[in-house]
């Protein structure tokens, strides 16, 4: 059974949640690290990400991202 944490100890409620949580979040680090592709330049991703923030005319901004 999962011991229940202070909100002042953490945000998650469980030490299970806190864990299975770090585990998730090492990974993600982990599987960034390793990848081998090439950065994208500053800009692009800045471009892209306006197309998405930015309210399109047909209100589907999401699909601004699709290639």
């Amino acid at each position: 059974m999962s011991t229940i944490l202070p909100s002042t100890t953490s945000e998650f409620e469980t030490t299970e949640a806190a864990e299975t949580y770090d585990h998730w979040f090492r990974a993600k680090v982990l599987a960034s690290l390793n990848d081998d592709r090439p950065a994208a330049p500053h800009e692009t991703v800045m471009v892209q990400l306006r197309k998405i923030v930015t309210p399109q005319t047909d209100g589907h901004a999401a699909d601004s991202m699709k290639g």
